[in-house]
Parts: C-alpha cells; structure tokens; sequence
C-alpha cells in the first residue's frame, strides 16, 4: 500500500507490474477465488486468435469486452472463468509459411518435403503465439493462462480424432464423390462458407452447341460447357416443352457431345434464353440435377485449374485461356449469338483470393441431415436450428438470429477434408492388402479386417473448424470428462458456457458448427448466448487492412497512450452488430478523462488523509450536497449494474463518464473545498466509482486502489444500489439540490457573458420567492462556488434593481450590483470598436488576390479562421449590449 500518488499517472511506468501482480496472484484462476461450491459460474472462452499474424484492433475490441465481463463477475461473486487458446487455423497458416518461404529462398513447401516443411512452421507458430500472447497481456486480459490450450496441441488432437471415430461410428461421417469447392491455388477444398463473392465485371455469352441443336444457351463460362451432358428449362416455359425428353448428338467446337434436354424448377425462365447448359461435374446444383435424371458425369477442369486431357487442343490451358478460344471457335462458326456486359459475384477462395473452380472429388463429409437417436431422432441441422425455436440461445442483435436461421436452413453436407500438410491428420489407414479401412482415435498395429501390418494413414488433413468447432468443450477436458453422458471437473463446472463473444462475419463459419458438434458431443448448447460485435473501421469509416495503410498496431497505441485509454474508446460509442469507427483523436480524449480520475483520487485521498481507510462504515451524511451526491452515486451504480447485464458498454461508460467529471469533478469535489470535512464520504465515493470504473480501465483504477488498500481491486465486491442509510424525500433533495446548481450556474455565466474579471468582486441580491428558504439554507455555498461575489442577499421578493445585471432562473431573480451596467457598457463598446478594427483588416487582406493566391492554402484558411472569430465575439457583444 502506498501512502501517496504520483502527480501524473504514467501508463507505461504501472501497467506491466500491475499485470505481473495479477497473474503471480493466481486470481485469474477461478479455482483460487475461495468461493463456495454454490457460487454461480461465468465463463467465456476466448475466440482462438489464428496464428498467423499478431493482434488487430478487433482482437483488441474483442479482448476489451470479454474483459470488461469476466471482470464485472468477478466482481459480483461468480467463479469467472475465462479461457485462452490460439488456433493453428490450418490452411491460412500453411498459406502464410508457403509465402514466407518462396519469398525468402524461392522454394515451395514440395522442394523441402513434408517433415522440413512443418518444422519451418512449427517454428513460425511458437514465434506468432509468442507475439499474440504478449499482446493480449498488454490489453490487460484477466484470462487464466493454467488452461491455455492450443487447437493442435496434444489435448485438442485426442478430442479431435475421438469427434471424428464417433461421428464416423454414427455414419455421420462418411466418404464419398460429390462436387466441392476446389481452390487451385490452395490445392484443396473448401467449405460453403470458406467462399467468398467478389463482384466483377463479365461477359454473358449466348450461343448455340452447333448448328442443328435447337436451343440457344446464355453462360459466363463456355469452358465448362466441354463437360455438358444436358440442359435444362423450366417445365412452365411453354417455348422450350416441346423439346422435353429429347436426345441430340452435338459438335461443340470439335468436342462430341450427347445432350439430354431434361425439365427442372429451379431454371430461371428470365435468364439469358431460359435454356440452362446442365454441367454436372462443375455446379453443385447441376450434380443434383445429374443425380435425379441419371446423367452422366464429364470432369473438364483438373485440381491445377487446367482442362483436362482428351479435350483436343483446349487441352492443358487455363480455364480463362480455353474460354478465349471456345468464344473464338462459336465466333468462327456462327454459332455466337450474342456477348453482353454484365456484373456478377465471382467465388473466391477466403484466403488467397484465387477464383474457386467447382469440381467432383472423393472427400470426407459431415452429413447434416442424418437423423440421429442421440438427438431424439433429429438432424444435426436440424436440431441446431432447434435451438431458435426453442429460445435455448440468444443472439444479440437478435437480427442476426435470422441470418443464422437462413445459413442453417440451406446447409449441405459440410466437406471436412482438406488436401494440406499442416493440421489435424484424418484417422483413417487405409490397408494396401485388402483394401479395407480403419478407424481409430489411436494408430492401429494392425487392420481391423485382414490383420494386416501394411497401413498407411489418410494423407488429408480435417478442415480447421472442424477443431475449432469444439472449442468450448474440447478446452474443458472433453471427452476425458465425459463418461457415460456424465460430465465431470471442469466440463460439469463451466459448461455450457454463458456467452461466445465474436465478430458477426463468423456467425456461419464458426457459431454454427459449434452448436452441431455440442449438441452432437454432449447434447446440449454450448453458450447461452452470442455476442457479435462489428468492425473496427477507421475515422473515415473505412475496413482497416495492411495494404490500404490504415491499420493499427494496438501495442503502439499502448505505448501511447496506456492500455486502458485504448479498451475505453473501443468500448464507448459501440453497439452490437454495428460497425465501430476508431480515431485515435478518441483514445487521447479517453487518456484525459482517466488523466481526470487519477486527479479527482488524489485530491480526495489528500483530504482523507486522516480518515480510516479500512473502515466499511456507512459515512455520515451532513448536507443537502452530501444527500445529493449519495443518491446519484446509488443511481450510478443501478444503472452500471443494468447496463452491463444487458450487455450494453458503451452506456454504462457513458454514465460514469458523466458522475465522475461533471457530477463528482465539477460540482461535489468543490462543494467539499467550500464546505469542509467530507474526508470519509469522499473516499467511501472513490472506492465505489473504482469498482465500478475497473471492468473498463482496470490498470489506473487498480493503481490507484493499491495506493489507500492492501486488497486487490479486481477481488473487491460489486456494490449494491441498496443503500445502507436511507435519504428520505429523495425526488425533493434532485430538487432543492438542482434549483442551487441552477443559481450558480446563472450567476457564472451572467459573469462570463459580460466580460467580468474573475477578480472583481460583486455583491447580489437574490429574490427566491417560493424556494427563499431553500436558497438561504444554501448561502454560503452559493458565496464560495466560483460565483465570485463579495456578499450576497437573499429575500422573498422585492423591486426590480435598477442599473444591476440581471437574470431570471424559474421563479428566482438574480441581481447583480455594482456590476455597473454603464461602465459594463462602457467596457463593452470598446472591446466591440476594437474587433471591428481587426475585422476591417482581416477583409482587407483576405481580399488582396495576390496574398489569396501566393499564400499556402493552410495560411489563407487560418486567416479565414481569424475572421471568422473576430465576427462571431463581435456579434456576441453586440447581444449583450442590447439586453443591457
């Protein structure tokens, strides 16, 4: 405990010993907070940064909310229980190794082999943990580092492969061919919702396959139609029906081709012609079509990108290259109808941004639509979408319920194999003697069906939100905790947990596929609720990204200006599912009001210097101020306490924002100078705005506790908005108490608006009529708060005063004398004379051309600044000068 604060609370002298302090505490831990069995759980686990790269402002925004909750609990008395973790994010991080490494030696990860290849990214991984570790510490994360847990570490691979056994026991997962997304340059598939759309400019070509096929097609994409065993219209289009059912052999640009013409619903009559050129191995929606009319299927487009062989001489070029010579050979033959302009969304791969070439491929799937026993005979789709109906998890917004709903809804069987080395390996060995396979959570010493010694594993790797998907349950000791559907330790303890707080761009990615894996692992929700915070925009509301520049790095921010200024600012003004504009203009203003804190602290601790500061006493209240400000402080913390349950921060800051500067600040602490011993009252506010204050800015307030405590702030308990005394007539205290704000506040600006000196003294006379009694009882303070007068009378009523200024506020007359209004005038007139002159010389050289366009733009503009002044205090005098 100290005995004194510095004169200036320095961010970058405290913040790292105070973290220290905290973690060398263990109270992070919530199995050292010595609380009962009984206490009431909260737990969060931390949305696992990819490693990839160190933190951004929305890890930041993120990592400053999750805080502010775990800190506002354990306040409260919960066992608060946040969780760490990182994720190896697979793909995007093999992606980044793969880039590192070509940019630094020119090789691909084919050049080193496998073994060498991890290790570099092994290597890379300890490295960029390190960075996002020390990072998150920084931003003051109150996590418990005793569970930190990594989405490959040993732990989570066991949950994985044991997930992966089970799931393929229950045939939910199964191997199969179907179409997937394919990214050429990744060189492996792609979940539905690891595609992005990027809208581009393209051609829409119409055409017809040679010159005896009846029907014209409409395609941006006539490569593909080397694949075409069919087309399609819609069974309502009376133009097309005669041809339903009909067989035509074709020469397309010199590739033979049998096409069916088949009827389907889902043709758009309004497209193009119409007509849809049917390519089963090359649209999802086309397969379907192929598997219900029993078509065949004709691979055009290979893993490379390229067509494929037995295509003739489009053979081996790129997509792109063979649609140029197909549009040239329909060109050639009269065949091309038509070639429009048109806009539509390109698929794109998540990470490297390569267009996606849909393609047919054996892969390993998650089936959605199985029903299931464990699940009382529902799908995972649809017992996730169960989840809405029933109310079982809130989402906030809850607009973002629906985009859920409609995700869930269209679901398709989720493609979990992925054609990379780095991530979790399928459990799968295949034996190269009798063919059969086997699956297991353990390497098997032999086959399952012939004995075999001859396996080898599944060389794919599992998509990584496979792993993630299981997040809350896996870093809780899933499935050593789980036996015979009985939770133990820390799964029966902490799960499920109350709250996932995440961005709302991985509401499909991610929010959805831990829901199924909870339900499908242990039949229940994994959070009570989601939390789905916007983007962190700049201040000219633009998506921040390294290439644009406009990024920020929050450990430089923190160097700053101090961790806390930075949690403040992302936490005032932001609203769930709306996107948050960073400035760091905000931040230096959130470092002058903790710079006010700190000072409100230290002048209350000099005055309660004599006061037992470990007494928990209710203090004694004294004065209609005293009442005043106790009841405002109750208010404060109800609201706080409100706010925060309703998940609602930047409220709640703006609340202590207003206690601490205007109503603390700026009218209680002068009230104490002006009315003298509040030591105790007065250190018994500072306690509880701390508390309250600490889930925001926790490093200046805990600072600043430690100063007058031997305790730490962050085990203090959450005040009530119960008070220990009661005020009686509260309604009536805001009133009285208002009415003298209203009078000081009058007589202040009565001063300021006529130019009074600070220095010159002036006697007043006040007439209070109904609130006379009220204003006497109030006398002295009215004389001491900066009201600058040198006596003061106060009556009921009486005649207006002649040659004083004057005001009316309510029903009370304020007068003030010897403010001569002559001399006042006097005083004004030449101040008045004085800017005419300035304003006259302003025009003169505003209107020089020469000056106006020598001059920097930034020297005319102050100029026309100074002008603009000089008018606006001009006009002001020239009001004054009227109501005298």
């Amino acid at each position: 405990m100290k005995l004194k604060l510095d004169k200036i609370y320095q961010a970058d002298k405290h913040e790292d010993n105070i973290y220290q302090k905290w973690e060398n505490s263990g109270f992070f831990n919530p199995d050292n907070l010595g609380l009962s069995p009984e206490a009431p759980t909260y737990t969060i686990i931390l949305p696992p940064p990819n490693i990839t790269a160190k933190l951004h402002a929305g890890h930041s925004y993120m990592l400053a909310i999750e805080d502010l909750l775990i800190r506002f609990h354990r306040l409260r008395g919960y066992r608060a229980l946040w969780l760490p973790g990182t994720d190896h994010a697979a793909i995007a991080t093999q992606n980044v190794v793969e880039k590192k490494i070509w940019k630094e030696t020119g090789k691909t990860r084919h050049d080193l082999g496998k073994s060498d290849f991890l290790q570099k990214v092994d290597k890379f991984v300890a490295e960029t943990q390190s960075t996002i570790l020390r990072q998150t510490k920084k931003m003051g994360a109150s996590l418990d580092w005793s569970r930190l847990a990594f989405t490959l570490d040993e732990q989570r691979q066991k949950a994985v492969r044991t997930m992966f056994v089970d799931m393929y026991r229950e045939g939910i997962i199964y191997q199969g061919e179907r179409v997937v997304n394919w990214c050429p340059r990744c060189q492996s598939t792609l979940a539905d919702d690891e595609v992005e759309y990027k809208e581009q400019k393209a051609k829409l070509y119409t055409f017809k396959y040679d010159q005896d096929f009846p029907l014209s097609i409409s395609t941006t994409r006539p490569e593909t139609k080397l694949g075409d065993t069919a087309v399609a219209v819609n069974p309502q289009d009376k133009r097309y029906q005669k041809y339903i059912g009909k067989n035509y052999h074709v020469d397309f640009c010199g590739q033979s081709l049998n096409i069916k013409i088949i009827a389907d619903r889902q043709v758009d009559k309004d497209f193009g012609t119409g007509v849809l050129g049917v390519t089963p191995a090359h649209s999802l929606v086309d397969w379907q079509m192929a598997q219900s009319e029993d078509l065949p299927i004709k691979k055009v487009i290979g893993e490379d990108g390229k067509i494929k062989k037995g295509y003739g001489s489009y053979s081996g070029l790129t997509a792109l290259k063979a649609r140029q010579a197909i549009v040239e050979e329909l060109k050639k033959r009269g065949l091309l109808e038509r070639e429009e302009d048109i806009t539509n969304n390109l698929s794109i791969c998540y990470r490297c941004s390569t267009p996606i070439e849909p393609l047919p491929s054996k892969q390993w799937f998650v089936s959605v639509d199985k029903k299931l026993n464990r699940l009382q005979g529902l799908s995972l789709k649809e017992k996730a979408l169960e989840v809405l109906s029933k109310k079982q998890i809130e989402f906030i917004p809850d607009r973002f319920g629906k985009r859920y709903y409609d995700w869930m809804n269209n679901l398709h069987d989720w493609c979990i194999s992925r054609q990379i080395w780095y991530g979790h390996q399928i459990p799968v060995w295949y034996c190269q003697d009798c063919g059969e396979i086997t699956v297991a959570v353990e390497e098997p010493a032999s086959c399952s069906s012939c004995g075999s010694k001859n396996l080898v594993q599944d060389q794919d790797t599992l998509d990584t939100w496979f792993s993630s998907g299981m997040w809350t349950f896996s870093t809780l000791g899933w499935p050593d905790n789980f036996s015979n559907a009985v939770k133990k330790g820390d799964l029966a303890k902490f799960h499920p947990t109350q709250l996932l707080e995440t961005g709302y761009e991985i509401i499909t990615l991610w929010v959805s596929r831990m829901i199924m894996m909870s339900f499908f692992a242990l039949g229940e929700i994994p959070f009570e609720k989601v939390y789905l915070h916007g983007t962190v925009l700049d201040k000219f509301g633009k998506k921040m990204s390294k290439s644009k520049g406009n990024g920020i790095d929050p450990l430089e921010i923190i160097k700053d200006y101090g961790a806390d200024a930075l949690r403040l600012a992302l936490l005032s003004g932001g609203t769930p599912g709306n996107d948050l504009r960073y400035s760091e203009d905000k931040v230096a203003a959130k470092r002058n009001l903790i710079n006010k804190l700190w000072n409100v602290s230290r002048f209350i601790l000099s005055l309660s210097d004599k006061v037992d500061r470990n007494h928990n006493h209710f203090p004694t209240i004294k004065t209609l101020a005293d009442r005043w400000i106790i009841q405002e402080l109750t208010t404060l913390i109800r609201k706080t306490t409100d706010f925060l349950e309703t998940l609602n921060f930047s409220l709640a800051s703006e609340e202590l924002q207003e206690f601490t500067w205007n109503k603390l600040a700026d009218w209680y602490l002068e009230i104490a100078k002006a009315e003298g011993d509040k030591g105790e009252l007065l250190l018994y506010i500072l306690k509880t705005i701390l508390i309250l204050w600490h889930p925001f800015i926790p490093f200046v307030t805990e600072e600043i506790w430690s100063s007058f405590n031997d305790s730490f702030l962050m085990m203090a308990t959450w005040p009530s908005s119960q008070l220990k005394v009661e005020i009686k007539d509260s309604e009536i205290v805001n009133t009285e108490f208002k009415a003298v704000q209203e009078v000081i506040t009058t007589i202040r600006n009565m001063r300021s608006a006529n130019k009074i000196a600070p220095s010159q003294k002036l006697p007043a006379r006040i007439y209070g009529h109904n609130l006379t009694e009220l204003l006497i009882s109030q006398k002295e303070l009215i004389k001491k708060l900066r009201t600058g007068l040198s006596d003061l009378e106060i009556i009921q009523t009486g005649d207006k005063v002649e040659g004083a200024l004057a005001a009316v506020v309510g029903e009370v007359e304020i007068y003030l004398l010897e403010a001569s209004v002559e001399q006042n005038s006097e005083e004004l007139l030449k101040n008045k004379e004085n800017l005419e002159k300035m304003i006259e010389l302003q025009e003169l050289k505003l209107a020089n051309s020469e000056f106006v366009n020598k001059a920097p733009a930034k020297i005319v503009e102050l100029e026309k600044n100074k002008l603009s002044g000089y008018q606006m205090e001009r006009d002001k005098i020239i009001k004054i000068l009227e109501q005298l």
